[in-house]
This record gives structure tokens, C-alpha cells and sequence, in this order.
């Protein structure tokens, strides 16, 4: 059985969607971080960053979510998660899965702390550079490969739809709204909400 560990209000909903949306029988674990239980020594045996969300498949274990998010789409391929790995579209797949960890969350944080970092610094460029490309690539929609949904939609959506729908720390852009209605107009968004809501 597939554990997952999670926590409300975190970078878990990301791996909550993409199980949602997986289909797989999996066991939720939740690992309340306000009381520090991902600092517990059996937990940072599965996770030594001590963060959610983390993930125990059989033999395998790891955190982060977009790299929980390739696992399953490529250990379970009937998921239809992903781009076969000899299918031209997995380039701009990989691309995108690891565009919002790489690019959007540091991006994120350079708004929320207001530093200015010279862009030949920031391995993303600049916030201003990342939503732009975004908003390009979402524009032609409905999905970010185009008509099929991937892993990629789940770690692009739920970023998304953190900064900009919950936070509000980055501005509302008609790309970026028609694109999250999609996103939460999915089922197993609203079962992953409504999970992590309690």
C-alpha cells in the first residue's frame, strides 16, 4: 500500500491532487507539522529534510512533491499521468513538472520578501520573467501539454492556485483564471480540497 504524509496547509496538497487524481488505493499518514512530527526520528528516516509530503511505495521512499508526483506517474503508468518516455511531448513535460519548484516557487518567495536579486543571479530569472512564460504557455491551453492533463497540471495548478487563488501573492492574470477553473473543476481536486480541509 502506498503511504502518503501529509500535512494541511502545505506543499502536501500537491501530492493529495496528483493521488486523487492517480486513482491508486493509497493510506494517508497525516504528520501534523505544527506539532513538529516530520522532526520525529522515524519520520526523518523517510524524509531527512524533515518536510511534508513524503511517500513510501513498498521498498521505495522520498519527499519533494514534484519529484513524488514523476514517481507515480512513471512507477504506474496506467495513471495516464505522463508522456511515455519515448513520446516526443515528455521533454516539455519534464520541463513544465519541474518548472514549479525550479522557477515558481522561488519566484514566489522573491515577491513575498521583496528581494531584489539581479537576474543573471536567480537561476529563474525573474518573477516577472516566470509568470509571463507561464500565462504564454497556458494561454494555448486547456492543459499545459495542450489537450491532455499530466502531472505536470497538478504541480503547475496547485502552485498556481496557491499564489495566486489562496495568497493572493501573485496578481490575477486571465490565463491563469481560466486555468485554475479547469484545475478545481476537477473531481479529484475537490476530493484533494476537501481532504485537506478536514
Amino acid at each position: 500500500m502506498i503511504k502518503l504524509y501529509w500535512s494541511p496547509r502545505s506543499r502536501s496538497f500537491t501530492t493529495l491532487w496528483l493521488m486523487e487524481e492517480s486513482g491508486l488505493p493509497y493510506e494517508r499518514v497525516l504528520t501534523d507539522i505544527s506539532t513538529g512530527a516530520q522532526k520525529a526520528p522515524d519520520y526523518l528516516k523517510i524524509n531527512p529534510m524533515g518536510k511534508v509530503p513524503a511517500l513510501i511505495d513498498g521498498d521505495a521512499a522520498l519527499g519533494e512533491a514534484a519529484a513524488i508526483c514523476a514517481y507515480i506517474a512513471d512507477r504506474y503508468p496506467e495513471t495516464r499521468l505522463a508522456p511515455a518516455v519515448t513520446d516526443p511531448r515528455r521533454a516539455r513535460y519534464l520541463q513544465w513538472l519541474f518548472f514549479s519548484p525550479g522557477c515558481v516557487e522561488p519566484a514566489i518567495i522573491q515577491i513575498f520578501t521583496k528581494i531584489e536579486i539581479p537576474t543573471s543571479t536567480a537561476a529563474w530569472g525573474s518573477a516577472t520573467q516566470v509568470f509571463d512564460v507561464l500565462e504564454a504557455a497556458l494561454e494555448k491551453g486547456p492543459w499545459i501539454l495542450g489537450e491532455e492533463f499530466s502531472a505536470a497540471d497538478v504541480v503547475i495548478g496547485a502552485g498556481l492556485n496557491f499564489a495566486v487563488r489562496l495568497f493572493k501573492m501573485v496578481p490575477s492574470r486571465p490565463a491563469f483564471d481560466a486555468y485554475l477553473a479547469r484545475c478545481t473543476a476537477r473531481p479529484a481536486f475537490q476530493r484533494a480540497e476537501k481532504i485537506a480541509a478536514g
